[in-house]
């Protein structure tokens, strides 16, 4: 069935009760976009990774076939974000209350009659709690549930180079990246490029000094944002443009749209419910 709305918010309980008794809920996908509000150094607002996660899901609708069923569900706009509580108008809840928001938002998605969830999140500080939501959902609720990030879907590499090595590896806040994509979105007016700097991180001289600590892989600090750069961004901001920004968005939607289709032809035996045990 065609779904008159890409956006959960828009269907009508008769909508739900027609689709839950359809063949296509096997096939189909709740899509449970997280995000923040936090700062993002002093040159862009503090909306960014909610911003940059409706802008990616919007772009991406185009490209999802008519008769995909996937329903976005109303982003969630406050995270974990307390890494970065020392910059006045962060918003943030604990990591109890948001693995306990998700958990009963995912309860609604399987109670609606959902096999397949995808948790699609825009905020570094808290992948972890993604993972914790996304295995609780499947041992208590049975659904499928995968987890993913706007800025790890794969980029085309003419995409991936037109940032440099050293942006992908340290420019992981407000760096050139990210205040490209804000540039290409209608919040573009509440960017200032005139406070936009080259902030170097801390964790590029670890990556030198420290060949264990400071690879990436081996080890993970605890940290609060000033720990990388005391103006609270990472990256080169100077460099972002709106064709850039542009270029990672329709890139990443496309990406998303081609995720989401596996997602919804993934069989329902992905879960085994019983194990094998030899006796």
């Amino acid at each position: 069935m065609k779904l008159k709305s890409r956006y959960w918010a828009d269907l009508s309980a008769r909508d739900f009760a027609r689709l839950q008794a359809s063949p296509e809920i096997a096939q189909a996908v709740a899509v449970l976009p997280v995000a923040a509000i936090e700062q993002h150094g002093p040159h862009l607002p503090v909306s960014v990774d909610t911003t940059l996660v409706d802008s990616v899901v919007a772009a991406s609708l185009p490209h999802l076939p008519d008769d995909l069923p996937v329903l976005f569900l109303p982003t969630q706009q406050v995270g974990k974000s307390n890494e970065h509580l020392r910059f006045p108008g962060t918003l943030t809840l604990s990591a109890e209350t948001l693995i306990r928001v998700w958990m009963e938002l995912g309860e609604c998605v399987a109670r609606a009659g959902f096999k397949k969830l995808v948790l699609l999140n825009s905020h570094g500080g808290q992948v972890s709690v993604m993972d914790i939501v996304g295995r609780d959902l499947r041992v208590k609720h049975d659904l499928i549930v995968y987890s993913s990030n706007w800025f790890t879907l794969p980029l085309p590499p003419e995409v991936d180079g037109l940032f440099t090595a050293q942006e992908h590896r340290f420019g992981i806040h407000a760096g050139d990246m990210e205040t490209s994509m804000m540039l290409a979105t209608p919040s573009a007016p509440y960017v200032d490029m005139a406070q936009a700097r080259d902030f170097d991180s801390s964790a590029r001289v670890r990556a030198a000094d420290f060949p264990i600590l400071g690879n990436g892989r081996s080890a993970k600090l605890g940290w609060q944002v000033q720990d990388y750069n005391a103006m609270g961004a990472a990256g080169n901001a100077t460099l972002a443009t709106a064709e850039k920004g542009r270029a990672v968005i329709d890139a990443a939607a496309v990406q998303l749209s081609l995720m989401l289709q596996e997602v919804s032809r993934l069989p329902l035996s992905t879960l085994v419910s019983r194990p094998t045990i030899p006796v």
